[in-house]
């Protein structure tokens, strides 16, 4: 026979695990400088305007 599963904690730790890895990305996101955000939003900005150079007309 199978193993026997308490859904209610399968459903909590399945939460917790979701909760942890949000915590993880805020963590990246608001755990940097301001010259460090101010530069990933310059890259960004370069990248989308290359992107948008490359850009074929219909």
């Amino acid at each position: 026979m199978g193993e026997i599963v308490n859904l209610n904690r399968a459903r909590k730790d399945r939460a917790k695990a979701e909760d942890r890895s949000r915590a993880s990305a805020n963590r990246v996101a608001h755990g940097r400088t301001k010259a460090e955000k101010q530069a990933s939003a310059k890259e960004s900005e370069r990248a989308s305007r290359l992107l948008d150079g490359k850009k074929l007309d219909d």
